[in-house]
């Protein structure tokens, strides 16, 4: 688009020629001989640039470039001045003329060099600001999404803490945890569930990834037990105490689910009356620990991750616990934080921190140093299933 130029001088031979050279140059082109034209003009029309004389009869240049400058302050104004008015001329420069060109212009080339600079610099505000009112609209807009994600983040984060199971008592059985999760949202889960008066569900599990994705797998996790519980109420089903069985269901669940999750879990059905603990490992890191009076111990088993593969198959293991007992599980965002140079150095370290915090949720938690992080590298979480005094 042609810009339209607008030249002020009360010189009617210094105004015609350079209106007549800068019309070669394919502006389009507006004259005025003083500063009241000048000012009607303006009333009319908004220039892209203004060539001004600073001497003029009347009102002077200065006078008028003010005028022009708080009307109009982004308008590009190149003054003209004779040689003996330097002072003007800065003058001028500081009210915000963009250049300046000393009396008589002889090579208008100069002219046409200083015009283009300063629509040059014009153009480049305009952009700029465009680009800063983007900015600004785009910040606003990323603030609220920033604040509806968190609000939906807390809302989900609120929703997860109610599936954690309050601290549970069967008999004479304390169940304990606490989680801290990484994000706002945890990939850690875990659940102490009463089967009956005599035998309990409990499980730890570690989803792939953080954020929402991976609780959303929690949730998932929650509601298949809470299925296979309420099966089993209804006599329909026993799958509940069958851990092995447990873990291919919750397979199979993810693997058609398709959210490209998997996790590892420990699950394990404990018979109080017997101490009979029968349990089955699906990838899970580290292993629970069995703190005892006088001893402590990783249990033993392996198996592969869950949701990885269709034809994972998933063994049961049983061993009897004394009467007096915590069993400790733990995600592997507890060896995050250990500065063990190895992970055989940091499994051994969680082994003696067990056995001193003799089974204790919140001794585990402060010899792990977990309160001393505000942030953690990976979701952190810890269960404790005990009976009497260690």
């Amino acid at each position: 688009m042609t810009a339209t130029v607008l030249v002020i001088d009360d010189d009617s031979m210094v105004r015609d020629s350079f209106v007549a050279y800068l019309d070669d140059c394919d502006y389009q082109m507006l004259s005025a001989c003083n500063a009241v034209q000048a000012l009607e003009i303006l009333s009319e029309h908004t220039p892209d640039a203004v060539i001004c004389d600073l001497k003029m009869p009347g009102m002077y240049g200065i006078e008028l470039l003010e005028r022009i400058k708080s009307s109009f302050p982004d308008l590009p104004v190149i003054v003209v001045s004779g040689a003996g008015v330097m002072e003007d001329v800065v003058r001028a420069l500081r009210l915000g003329a963009d250049d300046f060109l000393v009396k008589p212009v002889l090579d208008m080339e100069m002219l046409a060099h200083a015009l283009r600079k300063a629509l040059e610099r014009q153009t480049l505000a305009k952009e700029n600001k465009a680009y800063r009112d983007h900015l600004e609209i785009t910040n606003r807009e990323l603030k609220l999404g920033l604040d509806e994600l968190r609000a939906d983040q807390q809302a989900g984060r609120q929703a997860q803490l109610r599936m954690l199971p309050e601290p549970f008592e069967l008999q004479d059985v304390r169940c304990n945890h606490r989680i801290l999760p990484s994000l706002m949202l945890s990939g850690d889960f875990l659940d102490f569930i009463e089967v009956d008066d005599d035998r309990m569900v409990l499980y730890i599990a570690d989803v792939s990834g953080h954020g929402a994705s991976s609780a959303f797998v929690t949730v998932l996790l929650k509601n298949l037990t809470y299925r296979l519980r309420r099966n089993y109420l209804r006599g329909s089903s026993d799958d509940l105490l069958s851990p092995e069985l447990v873990l291919s269901r919750i397979n199979a669940e993810l693997l058609a689910s398709e959210l490209d999750k998997h996790l590892t879990i420990f699950y394990a059905v404990l018979t109080l009356s017997t101490g009979e603990l029968c349990y089955s490992v699906g990838g899970h890191f580290p292993m629970p620990i069995l703190v005892t009076p006088g001893k402590a111990e990783y249990l033993e088993g392996r198996g592969m991750p869950v949701g990885l593969f269709k034809d994972a198959v998933y063994k049961r293991a049983t061993v009897t616990i004394p009467s007096v007992f915590s069993l400790m599980m733990f995600s592997d965002g507890i060896l995050e934080i250990m500065s063990e140079s190895s992970l055989n150095k940091k499994e051994q370290a969680l082994l003696v921190m067990a056995s001193k915090a003799k089974g204790n949720l919140e001794n585990i938690w402060t010899l792990a140093g977990v309160a001393e992080h505000s942030e953690v590298p990976d979701d952190i979480a810890i269960a404790t299933v005990s009976r009497g005094s260690l």
